[in-house]
């Protein structure tokens, strides 16, 4: 008898939702504060800026008020861990599409905005609506979930870019850990490697035999902060490995081939 299908991992939509909120204030707290010198550092993703970089943030909010002010779809296409892989296409299109609608205003101004139409979009809807997107049609509930993704990992590029240091919501950095970890199991599935993030994730992945009891054979082990940047292609996994930022047992615990699973 074949396995039984894993049912996908749930997340209590107000914890996102306080969550999604309360990083992006923490993010428009710390760039009202940074300086000239800051905003022009090299922000680590591509050409962009540090100031490029903030104005992507403010853009995601944005964004998603934008979505929300849009006509709904009738039924969702995509899930949350289907989002991860199905956002590296689309990466050119979403910085043409920021840099058309922040081009030229100042930060603050772009926050202040930003901020207030995320607040009155969400206050105004509480329950099941299907979003329209470019990436595919998502219920609300699991496109907040991408945004704590969205918001922490670039939290983290905003820290060590600007020398900062921008708190990360619990809430927010267990739900990016958890579902880029159930991104990497859904490209890799099996049951021979066991990927363990304390204290927010456990997964098993890559095809062999399935470790049913006692210590697995194969266990790939980090923290949450390392594990994003890996998932999203930030740290190198031989570095992580060389760095001791990433503990592998077994013949099979190597996800190199893997890795990033969102770009």
């Amino acid at each position: 008898m074949p396995p039984a299908k894993k049912r996908p991992r749930t997340y209590d939509p107000a914890k996102i939702r306080a969550a999604v909120t309360a990083q992006f204030g923490h993010i428009a707290d710390a760039v009202r504060e940074l300086g000239p010198e800051q905003l022009g550092r090299d922000s680590g993703l591509g050409a962009w800026s540090v100031a490029d970089l903030a104005a992507h943030i403010a853009w995601i909010a944005d964004s998603l008020a934008s979505g929300l002010a849009r006509p709904p779809a009738a039924v969702a296409e995509l899930a949350a861990v289907e989002w991860p892989s199905a956002t590296a296409s689309l990466a050119g299109k979403i910085a043409e599409a920021a840099k058309e609608t922040l081009d030229g205003a100042p930060l603050a101004e772009l926050y202040e905005v930003a901020g207030a139409r995320l607040a009155e979009a969400l206050a105004a809807n509480p329950g099941g609506r299907v979003l329209h997107l470019w990436v595919g049609d998502m219920t609300l509930a699991d496109f907040l979930v991408t945004r704590t993704v969205e918001l922490v990992v670039h939290t983290d590029d905003l820290n060590r870019a600007a020398g900062v240091d921008i708190p990360i919501e619990r809430q927010a950095l267990a739900a990016c850990t958890r579902l880029l970890a159930d991104a990497l199991a859904l490209k890799a599935p099996g049951g021979s490697v066991e990927v363990r993030i304390p204290p927010f994730a456990v997964v098993q992945c890559i095809e062999g035999p399935r470790h049913t009891r006692g210590t697995p054979p194969n266990v790939v082990e980090t923290d949450p902060l390392t594990w994003l940047r890996l998932a999203t292609g930030r740290t190198d996994w031989a570095d992580a490995l060389a760095n001791a930022q990433v503990r592998a047992s077994g013949e099979r615990a190597d996800l190199a081939a893997l890795l990033p699973v969102m770009s």
